[in-house]
């Protein structure tokens, strides 16, 4: 496969709208995401054993993400008969059901098409990468992680609540932001704005830098 047969993603793009054969069946991505957000996240082989623990993860958030509109979808590159038996162990030794689909790529077409493919990496090896797609089908988030480390689903769910926040109010979250903790007021609004957007006030540390408690 040559180098020019490999697409780069880039925040802000829509992303596409995907034919995939999974456990769960065939289906296109939109028809399958709806109005949810999306959590996209690949996995170079079936029986690994670093994405074993990560898919056991992400079935015991499945109520996390339910709370916050978001539907998973995995993707790793082997078979759909060899999904099926990867789960039986995933959820023998993870103590999950693994119950959402896993998209079935045993010749890296999607892996290609959707930027989860490095040339320059070892040729069996996929780019464990991990997608967020809004509602409007925009992609949101994209993190790169080395086959030797484990995805951090909390930092996961943090960036989540943090696009669900920011879709919806003219903030942005700071360093280390946790759901509850003050937001700064984006530097496009003036304080005459901010007055109406924010009633409740604001602490001005420069006239760029004002954080809010959005929860008030």
């Amino acid at each position: 496969m040559h180098t020019s047969q490999i697409k780069s993603l880039f925040l802000g793009d829509t992303f596409p709208n995907l034919s995939v054969s999974t456990q769960k069946g065939d289906f296109n991505l939109y028809d399958y995401q709806g109005s949810s957000w999306l959590i996209f996240f690949s996995h170079p082989r079936d029986f690994t054993p670093v994405c074993t623990t990560e898919l056991g993860r992400a079935s015991k958030l499945i109520p996390e993400f339910e709370k916050r509109n978001c539907k998973v979808i995995a993707l790793s590159c082997d078979s759909v008969e060899d999904h099926k038996k990867w789960i039986l162990d995933i959820n023998e030794t993870q103590g999950v059901e693994v119950d959402f689909p896993i998209v079935a790529d045993p010749d890296f077409t999607i892996a290609r098409q959707i930027g989860m493919y490095h040339p320059n990496l070892d040729a069996k090896v996929t780019v464990r990468t991990t997608y967020i797609i809004s509602p409007d089908k925009t992609l949101k988030l994209m993190i790169q992680y080395p086959p030797s480390t484990g995805r951090n689903f909390n930092e996961i769910l943090r960036v989540l609540d943090s696009l669900q926040l920011t879709a919806t109010k003219q903030v942005a979250t700071p360093e280390n932001w946790q759901p509850g903790d003050r937001c700064v007021i984006l530097p496009s609004v003036s304080d005459e704005l901010a007055k109406e957007k924010f009633p409740q006030g604001w602490d001005m540390v420069k006239p760029y830098l004002r954080l809010v408690d959005v929860n008030k």
